[in-house]
């Protein structure tokens, strides 16, 4: 696949960029250097490969999936200027 300068024009319309004819020309080549890389890795054989989140193996650390902050609506509203029935109460901005 190549990118060719209409093609780098209508992208860069879409994000909104300003691109001169000659940025145009610079940012098709990129693009094709960095789409020939990515044609380079598809050949690579993974067969058998997992997928790894390190170079180094180590167990992801997780938490017990449990509720462990109910009953504190009190403790939580304690501080707030004006509650009713566990709420924050607030000024009325709005007429």
């Amino acid at each position: 696949m190549s990118v060719d300068i209409a093609t780098v024009k209508r992208v860069a319309r879409l994000a909104r960029l300003a691109v001169t004819e000659e940025e145009a020309e610079k940012m098709a080549g990129e693009l094709n250097n960095i789409l020939g890389f990515v044609e380079q890795l598809s050949e690579v054989n993974v067969d058998g490969v997992e997928p790894m989140t390190s170079v180094t193996p180590m167990a992801m650390r997780k938490r017990a999936d449990v509720v462990n902050d109910g009953d504190k609506a009190e403790d939580i509203v304690a501080n707030a200027p004006a509650t009713a029935e566990n709420f924050f109460m607030v000024p009325k901005v709005v007429e």
